[in-house]
């Protein structure tokens, strides 16, 4: 299949970052991209682009599946369709399903449904432990040869550090990553974090030493063991802090931050809106404005939609009784142009660390625009402005605060392997 992209702009990395640069011609062909700048080759499908964004398809290291097992959620169709809607073609799903995804088979399931649908590529994360029960260590090398990309207990306490240090040690010997939600769970009882406004609105909250505290275990057992350790969506100052210190110090660890923490207060939750219910919480002014330099000065390797769709119930009860996670996926880029337009972080910026960042993360080439390479890209308009009603969002879940927004900038095509996976209509 060939393909002739038009009068755009390709997102170049360099040592200093990422900028763009325009082109008159991308060529893609078999997969790949062909050549760059060439004269029009006569019979090729053509897309006339008219300056729109193309930039590498983005890499999302954090996404919960419901299938299997949680259909009333959604599905891998659903899913990863709304990820491509958002210009995602590689995700990393958690392993949180039913039957949690702790053996070969339903990781080889996740992937014969995934291929089905092929929105998308899906990259299955194996359970840390049998059943996410934080005890008995599951079968590694049977995750390993499952394709499994990393290993991951989510928001799952393990049951005392002895069990993680073990863990860490049997990942280490299988060359595997670990991906730790940092959570001490004896502190973990809220449902917001704790401060003025959980005094004000009554709401138990979650203090940031609950974090805090965990990173300081998890970077210390990660310097012991050696393995890779990946802190998934940090969500306080001080967690940033430590995670330069053990950068600057040779310790093997990266971390990511979810879209959520960059642009959300705990302020949003005094009116009591269970859509701002998440886990990590919204934290305080402070704390965002830490998680945004952290991503600048690239302390923080990654940005996760931390998707988590949700059917209407599980977000209409009482906020303290309510399910926790944003629906984000398709919105990644409407996202990032507020941070844009706040001039918090700069959208080349966003790109890289959805799509370099991750890959260092999961320890694969980054993806480049340029002759030879595969063609995963994503085209974004980054003019005209939406309104968002709850029947164009494509994902089950509608549990999302942008529900009558106005949301600035389009993914036109998402491109996978050289082929469409997802165009506006």
């Amino acid at each position: 299949m060939s393909m002739l992209l038009k009068n755009g702009q390709r997102l170049v990395f360099s040592d200093s970052g990422a900028s763009w640069a325009p082109f008159e011609t991308l060529l893609i062909k078999d997969g790949l991209i062909e050549a760059i700048d060439v004269a029009e080759i006569s019979g090729t499908p053509t897309k006339e682009l008219n300056g729109a964004y193309v930039l590498p398809g983005l890499i999302d290291l954090s996404v919960a599946l419901p299938e299997p097992g949680n259909s009333i959620k959604g599905s891998i169709a659903s899913e990863t369709k709304a990820a491509a809607a958002g210009g995602v073609t590689t995700l990393c799903c958690t392993p949180e399903t039913r039957p949690v995804n702790d053996s070969q088979a339903v990781s080889k399931l996740i992937r014969e449904l995934s291929a089905q649908t092929d929105y998308c590529r899906v990259l299955p994360i194996g359970a840390l432990t049998q059943g996410l029960k934080g005890e008995q260590l599951a079968t590694y090398s049977s995750l390993k040869k499952a394709q499994c990309v990393a290993l991951s207990n989510a928001y799952n306490p393990l049951k005392n550090l002895a069990v993680t240090k073990r863990c860490f040690e049997y990942a280490k010997t299988h060359e595997m990553s670990v991906f730790v939600n940092p959570v001490e769970p004896s502190l973990q009882q809220g449902v917001m974090h704790e401060g003025e406004v959980s005094t004000t609105v009554g709401l138990q909250g979650i203090t940031s030493l609950a974090e805090t505290i965990a990173v300081a275990q998890l970077i210390q057992l990660a310097k012991a063991t050696g393995v890779h350790l990946h802190l998934s969506q940090l969500s306080a100052a001080e967690s940033v802090s430590q995670l330069e210190q053990a950068k600057a110090a040779g310790v093997n660890i990266t971390a990511d931050v979810a879209i959520q923490n960059l642009l959300y207060t705990d302020e949003c939750i005094e009116d009591f809106n269970s859509v701002y219910y998440c886990l990590p919480p919204l934290r305080e002014e402070r704390d965002r404005l830490a998680l945004v330099d952290g991503v600048n000065r690239g302390v923080i390797d990654a940005i996760t939609s931390a998707h988590r769709p949700h059917e209407a119930a599980a977000k209409q009860a009482p906020f303290a009784e309510t399910e926790a996670g944003m629906s984000n996926i398709e919105f990644l880029l409407p996202f990032a142009m507020r941070l844009e337009d706040s001039g918090e972080i700069s959208l080349p910026r966003f790109i890289e660390a959805m799509t370099r960042g991750s890959s260092k993360v999961l320890r694969r080439n980054c993806p480049k625009i340029e002759v030879g390479a595969v063609a995963d890209l994503c085209v974004f308009s980054p003019e005209g402005e939406r309104q968002l009603s709850a029947d164009k969002i494509i994902s089950h879940g509608k549990n999302t605060p942008l529900i009558g927004k106005s949301l600035k900038g389009q993914v036109l095509t998402t491109i996978l392997d050289g082929r469409i996976s997802f165009e506006l209509d």
